[in-house]
């Protein structure tokens, strides 16, 4: 739900608690390939998320979306229940595609995650889109200045990866055709050669 221009999302303490956590569970981690600092990462999906209308429980689940799945697991699960609340938890699950060591099959994995986002609520979907929007930012970037390289780095190919990409916007145009993050999604995927 999208905020009237006189509303201001609240965030409180619990933003910040959350922005803390993130930063001390990705502190040793890069995005893939480089050195940029991951909180980047979950900087942007925050931020996509609260400039789309999400509120204070997803922004904080944009923080945390991928604890589970790249930082402890089931414990890591735990932990962020008990401080931030079911409702986070519901969208960090529906963002995760897997809580296990070693990962399942990549095809599998991300098989199971669109028919996942398929049944998934609408904060979950906002939560996912502004994830991939970021990521294929990045991906678009990277092919500028790396070309072909950049498909390297991940573990579907250049084939699987744009199968993956081009999948979600299809199933984002189904699920959330209003949403601007979707355009600017579809419009990134298209320049992806």
């Amino acid at each position: 739900m999208k905020l009237n221009a006189t509303e201001t999302p609240k965030l409180t303490y619990r933003f910040e608690q959350a922005l803390v956590y993130a930063n001390r569970l990705h502190a040793k981690q890069t995005r893939k390939g480089g050195n940029v600092p991951y909180i980047s990462h979950l900087l942007s999906v925050a931020a996509l998320v609260l400039e789309d209308g999400g509120d204070e429980d997803e922004a904080i689940s944009a923080l945390l979306h991928d604890a589970v799945e790249d930082q402890g697991g089931k414990a890591t699960r735990e932990v962020i229940s008990n401080i931030f609340g079911e409702k986070v938890i519901e969208i960090v699950d529906g963002c995760t595609d897997s809580d296990t060591i070693p990962k399942p099959p990549w095809q599998e994995r991300k098989q199971q995650y669109i028919e996942k986002l398929r049944c998934a609520s609408a904060s979950v979907r906002r939560v996912a889109l502004a994830d991939k929007l970021h990521n294929a930012r990045c991906i678009l970037s990277d092919l500028h200045g790396e070309g072909e390289a950049t498909w390297e780095k991940f573990r579907g190919g250049k084939e699987g990866t744009l199968w993956y990409y081009r999948t979600l916007s299809k199933l984002f145009v189904e699920t959330d055709a209003n949403s601007w993050l979707v355009e600017e999604l579809n419009r990134i995927v298209s320049e992806f050669k």
